[in-house]
């Protein structure tokens, strides 16, 4: 398990750890937004993977470790995934809500991992 305590990476490190609670709040949020509530698989989806998303967020923001970023990845390649795996593609918004997101987390996650092994 790596930490990814260094003084050159810690304000990036800060800066994705925000804008990954961003995303998941948002997520978590989007079917209120988003108007898609009735739906309640792809409702319930957004709320448990924008919670995790946001959970994961809020934690690496004092002391992030690799498990973190590995998690994060996970959870945005299922939640960019989970319109097509759970069948709610039809719901335009909360399809492209999930795959926004989805693709940020993983996005994110892809460039803290690259940091985290590069810099070791």
């Amino acid at each position: 398990m790596k930490a990814t305590e260094n003084n050159t990476g810690k304000n990036v490190d800060t800066a994705i750890n925000v804008t990954n609670a961003v995303l998941g709040a948002l997520l978590f949020s989007s079917p209120w937004i988003f108007g898609f509530r009735a739906d309640p698989l792809a409702a319930w989806n957004a709320w448990f993977c924008g919670a995790l998303a946001l959970f994961i967020a809020l934690s690496a923001i004092s002391r992030a470790y690799d498990w973190e970023e590995w998690l994060n990845l996970i959870v945005g390649l299922w939640t960019a995934a989970s319109p097509w795996l759970l069948g709610f593609f039809g719901v335009v918004a909360a399809m492209w809500v999930h795959l926004f997101v989805g693709l940020g987390l993983v996005a994110f996650a892809a460039m803290e991992l690259r940091r985290i092994y590069l810099t070791s």
